[in-house]
């Protein structure tokens, strides 16, 4: 059975770069990545659907240790891709992926101070089970179920004689040349599809439920192309990623504090784009912004297509899938050879790894985020979740900078274990994420719980994590450290 120091789970955006981070700040320290899939990169390898891009500026969601230095800050899944495949590199950390390995069950022992790992692997012919041991899990397995997204059942959708396609299972053979189109969903990867389809499509038709916030930018960032230009490229990517992160924050905090101004600026900039006849509903939600997550328009690429008339959004409900199209509640019929379902995600923590504590299972619902990384009860274990109102690497750089101080302390003062413990009798339990995504409410029930004072409160704030995370006392009072069990000799 192989022993490692740190295992790493996952081998995409976050997974490579707690690798980089471990590597820079323990180069002593043995280490494993494990990928269930068979190539580096997660998201940016799994989806393949036409114009996939990032919906954060890359000065952010690139690392802090590694500058981005392509012009265009809003960037295409193969660009990103290159950077993770070529950061990866860079540091060696690329030689210490082991793809086909899907963590299944990992078992904490405290006599031992040790994880044991169950994994499959993908070997020839029947699929085959492996362990391994590690001090500390390091999970980076992203936030949503890789297998499946998620599909509604939808009356009628056996009768529909045309291609129904879910973003996340993209055919790579996908003929729609000349073909009518119809997207269903308002998100991201809708407002994403649409315009990059209706590049050959006879019509795209983004047909939503509900509308999303929508807003407008370059995808080059003059400022920053200018900076890089005048400033050795380290130097440039520290200020434009600060300038990136500030702006970011003062814009969430106008929308938290006032939402009435900040959805008439949004209104504002959809007018400039479509037009004062334009009917508004279609980019009009009920909720306030950023209760969920905005949708970021690179380019005006979405508004051109509606423009130009290649692109429609239609605001209805499905009543029923017919042969031809759709037919929905208002009674309109929209025909389409070729249907997306660009309905969302399945969100899944850890990927669906099972973990037991000293042979108890740990039911993660029941545990409470610390410090948005770790879990009460739990020892020796971080995970990787970015931040739903910025850029997720903001978040994932911290977490990784905070597991390297974690064990340098460790080590320091000769400790085998450590654990977030709840101690504090005023703290009240909340929801994990005050969101209100259709992913997120589907598996509320299933997540881990936040409470209402630091170090148990999700912030969403980068200054106040970097403040907590780089620079904040570890042994606070509420991780619990111990040195290994010594056993008396019988």
């Amino acid at each position: 059975m192989e022993h490692f120091d740190v295992m790493i789970v996952g081998a995409g955006l976050s997974g490579v770069g707690a690798a980089c981070h471990l590597r820079q700040r323990h180069a002593r320290k043995s280490f494993t990545i494990l990928e269930g899939r068979n190539a580096m990169g997660g998201t940016w390898d799994l989806f393949r659907y036409p114009g996939v891009r990032s919906d954060s500026d890359m000065y952010t969601l690139g690392y802090r240790f590694r500058p981005w230095r392509d012009a265009k800050a809003i960037a295409d899944a193969p660009a990103i891709l290159n950077y993770i495949r070529e950061t990866a590199a860079e540091f060696g950390v690329d030689k210490e992926i082991r793809y086909g390995h899907r963590v299944k069950h990992a078992s904490w022992s405290t006599a031992d101070a040790l994880w044991t790992v169950e994994v499959e692997t993908e070997k020839s012919p029947e699929k085959t089970a492996a362990q391994f041991t590690c001090r500390f899990l390091y999970l980076c397995t992203g936030y949503y179920d890789y297998e499946a997204g998620y599909t509604p059942e939808w009356p009628g959708i056996e009768r529909f004689g045309g291609q129904i396609v879910h973003p996340q299972k993209w055919p790579e053979a996908l003929d729609y040349e000349g073909k009518r189109v119809v997207v269903i969903g308002s998100g991201a990867t809708a407002v994403t599809l649409v315009p990059a389809m209706a590049e050959r499509a006879a019509h795209v038709t983004m047909l939503q439920r509900s509308p999303t916030y929508v807003v407008s930018r370059p995808a080059e960032d003059k400022v920053a192309n200018s900076l890089r230009r005048l400033l050795p490229a380290r130097a440039a990517y520290v200020i434009i990623r600060w300038k990136n992160v500030l702006l970011q924050q003062f814009f969430y905090n106008l929308a938290r504090t006032r939402p009435d101004l900040f959805k008439w600026m949004l209104a504002r900039g959809v007018r400039n784009q479509l037009g004062e006849q334009y009917d508004l509903k279609h980019f009009t939600p009920k909720y306030n912004p950023w209760d969920q997550r905005l949708c970021l328009v690179p380019d005006s690429d979405l508004f051109d297509a509606i423009r130009d008339g290649r692109a429609t959004v239609v605001t209805d409900e499905i009543d029923n899938f017919t042969e031809t199209g759709l037919q929905l509640k208002s009674g309109e019929h929209l025909d389409a050879d070729i249907i997306v379902t660009a309905t969302g995600l399945v969100l899944k923590l850890m990927s669906g790894l099972q973990l037991t504590v000293d042979g108890a299972p740990v039911d993660l619902s029941k545990t409470m985020a610390y410090k948005g990384m770790m879990y009460s009860d739990v020892p020796n274990l971080a995970s990787a979740f970015g931040y739903t109102n910025a850029s997720w690497t903001l978040k994932c750089d911290l977490t990784a900078e905070y597991v390297c101080r974690l064990l340098k302390h460790m080590d320091q003062h000769g400790y085998a274990q450590c654990t977030p413990r709840v101690n504090d009798p005023g703290l009240t339990v909340e929801p994990a994420i005050d969101f209100t995504s259709g992913y997120v409410l589907r598996a509320l029930d299933t997540l881990p719980r936040q409470g209402s004072k630091t170090p148990w409160r999700l912030h969403q704030n980068y200054v106040k994590d970097l403040s907590m995370l780089r620079f904040g006392r570890l042994d606070d009072g509420t991780m619990e450290f111990k040195a290994p069990l010594i056993l008396p000799n019988l």
